[in-house]
């Protein structure tokens, strides 16, 4: 693994540590050996490795748990809020450009799910649709599995970094929910039995169109809760 010098001793460390959990296929929940043998391993002192997973803890590699060790953390590298988007004082605005992001890159994904999903994803992906469907018919809070069906959708694409990419993208997810409440029960039921259906045929354009509807009813949604909000001031 290349070095770079320019860092301190537990970044470098930190880079290590990296490498043996690469090298060593470690997963998620998976414990990585204790100060001590970290140290022997790579030829460090016990309180630069301690810096060292300091470091990787607040990168969401690693997560210390008190008093069972230090584990490989969930959702391995990716940060709650990478682009700080909590920081956003226009949740209206946020919400639409999130939303224009989402148009662009959602139905192809889907598109491609319908193409490379396998029995075990579109089992995944249809139980997911019906959560989403029975929590909305419930009354209650569906954000959660909602952003869990978008999620399972990009992962049967078999593309690493769209995986990695569509939870943080799914944040509007939760904006939009936020600040709708929640009103596009029905269309959500709809539209994801129709995108998980779809999948489940491996239709690609159904999928493809399927997805541009979900969002653009979200898209239209948002134009009409901006301009209630403009009309306000």
């Amino acid at each position: 693994m290349f070095t770079n010098y320019n860092k301190t001793l537990p970044e470098q460390t930190a880079d290590k540590i990296i490498q043996y959990i690469i090298e060593n296929n470690l997963q998620v929940d998976d414990k990585i050996p204790n100060e001590f043998e970290l140290g022997e391993i790579l030829d460090v002192g016990r309180s630069t490795v301690r810096e060292a997973v300091r470091i990787l803890v607040t990168r969401n590699i690693l997560v210390i748990r008190r008093g069972a060790g230090t584990y490989v953390a969930n959702n391995t590298g990716v940060s709650d809020d990478p682009l700080g988007l909590a920081f956003a004082k226009d949740k209206y605005k946020l919400a639409n450009d999130l939303l224009h992001v989402r148009i662009i890159l959602e139905p192809e994904i889907a598109a491609m799910a319908a193409n490379m999903a396998n029995e075990r994803d579109i089992e995944v992906i249809t139980k997911q649709c019906d959560k989403v469907e029975a929590l909305i018919k419930q009354g209650e809070n569906h954000m959660l599995e909602d952003v869990k069906f978008h999620e399972a959708i990009a992962r049967c694409t078999g593309n690493d970094v769209i995986e990695k990419l569509i939870p943080i993208i799914n944040t509007s997810v939760a904006v939009f929910a936020n600040i709708t409440d929640r009103q596009l029960r029905e269309e959500t039921i709809t539209t994801h039995r129709a995108i998980a259906n779809a999948i489940a045929k491996h239709n690609s354009t159904d999928a493809k169109h399927a997805m541009t509807m979900h969002m653009l009813y979200n898209k239209y949604k948002i134009y009409e809760l901006i301009d209630k909000k403009e009309n306000s001031n």
